[in-house]
This record gives C-alpha cells, structure tokens and sequence, in this order.
C-alpha cells in the first residue's frame, strides 16, 4: 500500500528523466498512474462492504510514537477511490488542454505530488503523518494555483492559499500533540474507544476549537472561504481536481473522521451546523452576482463544503448517509462542470457568461454532458443528485431541534444550486451563437469522454443507487456512525412530503433560471458591499499589520550601533531591575554557585579573542562577522549567569 501511496511521488521524481517524452505525444501514460491506484484500491470494495478494516503500519520514528500507518475503511476507501477515479480523468483531460505546454512536466510532477498527498491523508492513522501529508497537499497545491507565475495575480492567489490553509496546518498540529497527551497515542483509531475520556478532559473545548479551525480554512469555510475564488486563477485541470475531489474535501474528511471521536456534544454538532448554515447560504446567494463560470463554480464549490458540514453537524446516521452520498454528487458534476468549463474556454477564448450562447452548435456532446451534470447538481429525478437531496431533506425533517428551519435553509440552498448548475452547463449552450465568437469544431475525445463518463456514473447511481450505497456508502455511514445501520438508498419512495419539497425546489429553481439572467449591473451592485466582506477585512488587517511591522522594524533596526549597544544595556538593567523587585534584598551566596564550566571558559576566552580581531582586522565582512559572533556568545554568556541566579 505505501508504494501505492508514493506512486504520485515517484512520478514527479520520474520527471526530471523523462521530461522531454512527457512533453511530446505521451503524455497521456501519466494517466496509468492513478488509474493503477483506482485499480488497485477498487480490489478492496467487497472486503470493505463486509465491514473489513484494513491496516498496515510501517516503523518511522517509533521513539515519537510516529508511525505510516495507514487504515483502509468505508470512508477512506471512498475517498481514495474518489482522488484516484477523478484523478484519472484529470490527468488524460490535461495531456490534451495543455498540449504543448513548455511547463508540462513540471505540471505533471505537482499533480503526482498532490495526488500522493492526498492518498497519504485520508489514508493516514496517525496524526502526525496525517499532518504531515496535510501540509503537503497545501505546498503542492501552491505551485498548482500558481503554475501560470508569470501572471500577478496567479502568484497572489496562490500565496493567499499557502497563507489561509498553511494556519490551518498548525492548527492541525497544535491539536495532534494536544490529543497525543490526553490519549497517550497518536493513532486514530485508537482514539476511538477514548471518545469519552476525550470528551471530560479539561482540554476538549480547545481541541475541538482547533479541529474547526483547521477545517474550516482548508474546506473554505465563512469566513475562511476567500482563498477560493482567488485560486480559480489556476489551470482548468487544477481547478477541476482541487474542488471537486480533493483539497478542499481534506477538511470535510476531517471532522468526518473525528465525528465519532469528539462529537455528540453541544460544541461540536451547534457549531457545524450554525457555521455550513451561514456558509452555504452565503456562497449560494454570491453565485447569483457572478459572471464568469469559474467564480459560479467557485462558489457553488464553497456552498457545497457548506452542505458537508452542516450534515456533519446534524450527525444523524441519516445525515451522515447524506453527506456521504452528496461528496459522491458534489465531486460527479462538480468536476463534469470544471471540465466542460474549460472547454468553453479552450474552444471560445471567454467565460463570460453574458457573452456565451449557442454554443451546442459545434459542441452538442459537451452540451449534453453539460445538461446532465445540470441535472444532477439542481438534483432532477432519476440523477443521484435526486437521491442526495432527499437524504438532505429526510435529515433536516427529523432532526430533534429547529426542524423546518433547517429544512428551509436547505431548500433555499438547493434553489440557488440548481440556478448555479443550469447557468453553467445550460445557458451557455441555449439560443443563437453571436458572430464575435470563433467557429467552434469538436475538441480531442481526452477533453470531452471525461465529463461524459462522470455525468453516466451519475445517471447510472440514480438509476441504480444500491450499487453505490451497498459497496461505499453504507459501509462508511456505519463508521461514522459506529455501527447504525439499517437505510438503503432507493430513487423512489413515493409522493411524500420529502418528494413534494424536492419538487418545490426543483420548479423554483428552473423558474429562478428562467427569470434572472446574470449581468454585470448585478454584479456592479455586490461590488458595492464588498468592503464588508470578508476578503476586505482581511486585507484591512493585513495592511495595519505591515504598517505596525514597519515601524517595529525602524524601531529596533534602525542601522545605528549605539542604538543596539543601548537595546542591550536596557534589557539587562531590566533583567537585573526585575530580579530586585521580587528580592530587594537580593542576598546571593556566591559560594553556592557552580564552578565554571569548561563551556564557560571557552566562552569568554572566543569573546575575548574576537574582540582583538574586530580592533586589528582589516576586513570589513570579517569584522562583521566576528562582532555577530561576539553578540551570540554575550547571549549566551548572559543567558548562564542569569540561570545561575534565579537558580
């Protein structure tokens, strides 16, 4: 399994010998690199539907209690058939987008990076190799968004990413050592049967308090979202794999794994279900004011993690099965949309929406899989989209507090995600074509076969839903749930009132489609409010920060020796000052203090040295030097003293 897991990494190291055949006609091989992973991975579903859980551990560094061990259940397979399956389909649809790229391999190598990345996340056991994967998906991830680094913009998005989701990494890490303590262990599964230790430490509250943190800037959540807008800037392939399958889904996946371990408490299920609440209502509303596809798809991606998390909140075996079956229907016609996205882009130079029309003739096969994803994103009977969206509304029904308003903020949500997917993978394709785009012509099969095998898995589970629920879905949920059991996922289930909501919904969105069209007097009419959201905000704060930065800076490193000779003077008469005030007196017994060390000696002996060669050298740069070295060795020598008599 662990070279499975390198597989991703090999490949990049792999590039710097075969750089020159990737660039050419064979860049497509690259795609039997995760599809020997899906292969491999796929060996697994019937063991896992019996509820097998498969683990293997490596020795890494046991001293720390740091070891690859990796578990293979219900919910990572999922997830790890999801990052392979898709990835498969990225890396064939990239050897056609970026056909000829001088940049190529280097592209292909941060895929393989990131790919492996997330394997070894969603795989991991142990906290800190979890960690440790987490912060590779978040470095790979930051050469992906900025892979076009001549662009300004493209190298701003991608350092905001690095930044946001980089905190969330300490966040991450902060909370593995803290759990590490309580539990004596860094293995997840371990931490399983001590939910209820967990849970009366005095440290839960800050445990969970980080999880959340962590989670919410990976996974974009209010207020953390902004990064993600900003890292459309990458290519389409990144786009596509980033958002549907994997990044952003690394936070959802972690307060899935740490559901059954910290929650069913007050803190954790208040504060998911009021944070994706406020998340998914916000970004559905945003969509609304957008013009190009990407920043529509960007944020029906942050409404979607919304959703996610605010079934995890809800924690009902129901609305886990939900949130499973909706990472399915979020990833199939999310990355159709992404995909079809950048073939409008490749094919017509433009994703302005209000400039695309007609565009079925010349592309009637991504206007088909453009429908059909459509169909399953505004959750259409007979789509899995359908069967997730009644999960939702069958969740929020039955859940003990505030039950209609849940399912109401669902509904609306739902509404605007149905307007979000028919704007992309409708609109553009309806009405006369205008005579300022170019002539279309079908694109390479690698560019259109991968939406449309992704938007037929979507009709064949609507059709079919058991043959996901069986194999992947409910084994997870009962996971999650430790051990409930006892749903199937069916299409039908008669005219009841889940089934009258959901057409509610259905009827408000299209009429939603039909009424309001996107135009820039909307979108001028957001921009209005932007300096309350909060991307200003934090550019607000960012620029008091530089600007206090600075004058600390010229405060304490305004180039003058004298000043730094008296910061020094300063900090010892300080040091002394507040030794006095906690013993006036300060009655020290000179014959209790320890010899001089050999370390000593040599201390004051390279001091005294160093201070000649500063006198007589005739080197500027070596008298630099030597007075770096003398200031380091005073520290030191200070640092021994004042032991010895706080001692």
């Amino acid at each position: 399994m662990l070279l499975i897991v390198c597989l991703g990494f090999l490949l990049s190291i792999a590039m710097i010998f075969i750089n020159k055949f990737i660039k050419g006609r064979w860049a497509w091989l690259t795609t039997l690199i995760p599809l020997s992973t899906f292969i491999y991975f796929s060996r697994f579903i019937d063991d896992i539907s019996e509820g097998q859980v498969i683990k293997i551990s490596y020795n890494w560094i046991p001293a720390f209690k740091v070891d690859l061990s990796f578990m293979l259940d219900g919910l990572s397979l999922l997830f790890v058939l999801m990052i392979s399956g898709i990835g498969t389909l990225v890396f064939w649809y990239t050897s056609s987008y970026l056909k000829g790229h001088q940049y190529l391999d280097r592209f292909y190598a941060y895929l393989g990076i990131f790919m492996s990345a997330m394997l070894g996340l969603v795989l991991s056991d142990n906290l800190i190799t979890m960690f440790i994967f987490w912060e590779l998906t978040s470095i790979s991830s930051f050469f992906l968004i900025g892979f076009s680094n001549e662009s300004k913009s493209c190298r701003k998005s991608a350092l905001l990413a690095l930044g946001i989701t980089g905190v969330g990494g300490l966040f991450l890490l902060a909370v593995a050592v803290i759990l590490g303590q309580v539990t004596s262990t860094y293995t997840i599964s371990e931490m399983l049967s001590m939910s209820n230790e967990i849970a009366m430490s005095s440290d839960y509250a800050f445990i969970v308090i980080l999880i959340f943190l962590a989670t919410f800037t990976k996974s974009a959540q209010f207020p953390f979202h902004f990064w993600l807008p900003g890292a459309m800037q990458a290519p389409t392939p990144v786009s596509t794999y980033l958002h549907s399958a994997t990044m952003v889904k690394a936070g959802i996946y972690l307060i899935l794994r740490f559901s059954p371990i910290l929650g069913e408490t007050s803190l954790w299920n208040t504060t998911l279900i009021t944070v994706g609440a406020i998340t998914m209502l916000y970004s559905a509303i945003q969509m609304l004011f957008r013009t190009d596809l990407k920043a529509i798809l960007a944020y029906s991606t942050i409404c979607a993690l919304g959703i996610l998390t605010f079934l995890t909140g809800l924690g009902s075996y129901e609305a886990l099965v939900a949130a499973m079956v909706f990472i399915v229907v979020h990833a199939l016609y999310k990355a159709s949309l992404f995909l079809i996205t950048g073939i409008i882009d490749h094919e017509t130079g433009t994703r302005d929406i209000t400039k695309l029309s007609g565009l079925k003739h010349g592309l009637m096969p991504i206007a088909v899989a453009g429908f059909i994803a459509a169909l399953i994103s505004g959750g259409v009977i007979p789509t899995l989209g359908f069967v997730g969206k009644d999960l939702i509304y069958e969740s929020t029904l039955h859940f003990k507090n505030n039950a209609w308003l849940l399912t109401i903020i669902a509904i609306v949500t739902n509404i605007l995600l149905f307007y979000g997917g028919f704007l992309v993978g409708v609109k553009p394709f309806l009405g006369q074509k205008p005579n300022t785009l170019p002539h279309l012509h079908m694109p390479s099969i690698r560019l259109w076969l991968p939406p449309m095998l992704m938007v037929v898995l979507g009709l064949i589970f609507g059709f079919a839903p058991f043959l996901l629920g069986d194999s992947l879905i409910m084994p997870g949920a009962e996971i999650l749930s430790r051990g409930e059991s006892g749903l199937h996922l069916k299409l039908w289930h008669g005219f009841n009132t889940i089934f009258w909501l959901s057409t509610l919904t259905i009827a408000l969105g299209f009429i939603l489609f039909l009424i309001l069209k996107p135009s820039y007097k909307l979108k001028a009419l957001s921009e209005k409010f932007e300096f309350l959201s909060p991307k200003s905000i934090s550019d607000y704060v960012v620029t008091i920060f530089k600007i206090i930065s600075k004058y600390w800076t010229m405060l304490f490193q305004n180039g003058y020796l004298r000043h730094y000779v008296a910061t020094y003077v300063t900090f010892i008469i300080v040091l002394v000052g507040f030794l006095l005030l906690k013993d006036p007196v300060l009655r020290i017994d000179y014959n209790s203090l320890a010899d001089l060390t050999v370390y000593e000696i040599v201390i004051i002996i390279i001091m005294l040295l160093s201070t000649l060669f500063i006198v007589f050298t005739p080197s500027r740069l070596a008298a630099v030097l030597l007075w770096e070295l003398r200031g380091f060795l005073f520290v030191c020598s200070t640092c021994f003293t004042v032991h010895q008599i706080w001692r």
